[in-house]
């Protein structure tokens, strides 16, 4: 569905209606919001927590991507961020291999992260409803109805900036939900302070599963 540019834009606005409409406040959807705010639509979005919380989230981020959050507003420089160019992999028997990125990335929280770019939307004139759950979207009168815990909302345009599996893929019964449970993982995020080089992004495997770790 296309979205109409600047000069075409007399869409309503009133108290719940909004031009566009985000579910989910995580890096899509807080970074799309950004965009389209700076452009001159209305939004809302809506994330089911409360800015800053952590996730379960590696952490590491590109290189390629520096220069988009930088353009969003992010102060990347001032934030003396590590920046990672070698891979240490290990495996089960004890075997290791060591290799360098040639793009490299940086190590950053997503405590941090979501929450500075909340911040930015809300400034760039994004409505943020914290603690609210969407619970179902539909489609009506050449509009989008956004059922949440916060009341009804309607959007020309709806988003799913959502995580995979969510209460809305359950609702409407996506087909990946009828796939074979049997090889799901769980993800299991746990700070810790150890000496670990700056530069480096370790994946250790074991039996069942992995353990990822680097500096943030």
């Amino acid at each position: 569905m296309g979205i109409p540019l600047a000069g075409d834009r007399p869409l309503v606005s009133t108290n719940n209606t909004y031009d566009i409409g985000i579910v989910g406040g995580g890096l899509a959807g807080l970074s799309l919001s950004i965009s389209l705010a700076r452009k001159g639509y209305r939004l809302s979005l809506f994330e089911k927590e409360a800015y800053p919380f952590h996730k379960v989230c590696g952490e590491y981020i590109s290189m390629e991507s520096w220069d988009f959050l930088v353009r969003l507003g992010l102060p990347l420089e001032n934030w003396n961020l590590p920046r990672i160019h070698q891979l240490f992999i290990t495996a089960p028997n004890g075997e290791s291999i060591s290799e360098k990125l040639p793009l490299g990335g940086f190590g950053i929280s997503r405590y941090k992260l979501d929450a500075a770019l909340a911040d930015i939307a809300r400034s760039a004139g994004v409505e943020i409803f914290e603690n609210t759950k969407v619970h179902d979207i539909g489609f009506e009168n050449g509009s989008h109805k956004i059922r949440t815990s916060a009341g009804l909302f309607t959007a020309k345009i709806a988003c799913a900036c959502y995580g995979k599996k969510s209460n809305l893929d359950v609702k409407w019964k996506r087909s990946f939900l009828l796939q074979d449970e049997s090889q799901n993982y769980v993800g299991v995020k746990y700070h810790v302070k150890v000496n670990l080089p700056d530069q480096e992004i370790a994946l250790h495997n074991f039996q069942g599963g992995v353990l990822w770790d680097f500096k943030n």
